[in-house]
């Protein structure tokens, strides 16, 4: 009777664990969505998990909620920031300093005054509002002690060009936390992955948006990576256009507070991890080619391809440090 038990004991046992599976989980977040696909050992899709961390996330670093963090430090409320504010801030400063400040998070009420996205072709002319705005942006200006955000009063923070990707970096951790060795975890564009796609039995292979000003999609360019992540910026969604034609990108020159007039239709960048990637793509669109290479020079695991239009508006690309082919 013993022996009946046990087996039966055994079975009960082995019957409640969940079955190793291919999971892929999506949803909503930051304004976009979320697609993660990994290999669960324990068959546990963890989205829960995922949405919580996305709640404390957005709680910490959206502009878009009245009482986040980092809404309450704009309106210069006393606030103790939590680790997720402290590596983002320390991240951007970080870019700051190596794209000679192409990168700025104090930007975002210039961005705001041009008023991207709400008429494409309006272009706003008050210099002296761009002026007085561009008096309080520097993140040189901004400091980290103890925990709170030393600024000026009129100062304005904003994570947009690198929230989603440390959103990326986040879940991706979470996964290797859980001893998950294969995943591929994507936010609006921005991917990291580790090991192999499992249900395929091959490299993760990511695709590359075709630049395209008619509103469509398709795949320019597929690639395989591998153990590292992926960021893109692009102007060919976001862009003005003044009376002589010229385009000028939605990322504004953080020294002159006016948009970019840019040939760059896209900048990718690889790199370890997708937060780093996020930042400097943004800031590779804002600084031209040559400027980018002298960065990379000097910064040897990142890679970046640029899709951009020559004199003659025809379609030409480049790869540096390496970007796969």
């Amino acid at each position: 009777m013993k022996k009946i038990y046990f087996l039966l004991l055994i079975f009960t046992i082995y019957s409640c664990q969940k079955e190793p599976k291919n999971i892929k989980v999506s949803g909503p977040v930051f304004g976009t969505g979320y697609n993660i696909q990994f290999y669960s050992e324990n068959g546990e899709n963890y989205q829960k998990q995922f949405d919580s961390l996305f709640n404390v996330i957005n709680q910490s670093l959206s502009t878009y909620i009245p009482d986040s963090d980092i809404s309450k430090i704009n309106n210069n409320e006393d606030v103790e920031v939590d680790e997720h504010f402290k590596r983002v801030f320390k991240k951007s400063k970080e870019v700051y300093r190596y794209t000679e400040g192409a990168f700025d998070p104090t930007i975002g009420n210039v961005v705001n005054a041009w008023n991207f996205g709400a008429d494409a072709n309006k272009f706003l002319t008050d210099s002296t509002t761009i002026d007085s705005l561009m008096k309080f942006v520097g993140l040189n200006k901004v400091g980290l002690k103890n925990s709170k955000i030393i600024k000026q009063k009129t100062s304005y923070l904003e994570f947009n060009a690198i929230a989603k990707g440390y959103g990326v970096d986040v879940i991706a951790e979470f996964l290797e936390h859980k001893n998950v060795k294969n995943y591929l975890v994507e936010i609006g564009g921005e991917i990291r992955v580790k090991g192999i796609n499992f249900e395929k039995q091959s490299p993760w292979r990511v695709g590359l948006d075709e630049p395209r000003f008619d509103g469509k999609q398709s795949v320019f360019k597929a690639l395989e990576i591998k153990d590292e992540a992926m960021a893109t910026s692009g102007t060919y969604r976001k862009f003005k256009t003044d009376e002589n034609g010229n385009r000028y990108a939605h990322i504004i020159n953080t020294r002159t507070g006016y948009p970019t007039k840019t040939n760059i239709l896209s900048v990718s960048v690889i790199a370890p991890d997708c937060m780093t990637a996020d930042a400097y793509a943004t800031a590779f669109q804002a600084m031209g080619i040559e400027k980018v290479e002298n960065v990379l020079a000097r910064q040897s695991h990142l890679k970046a391809y640029f899709i951009f239009e020559n004199e003659n508006q025809e379609i030409e690309t480049l790869s540096l440090n390496g970007f796969p082919e």
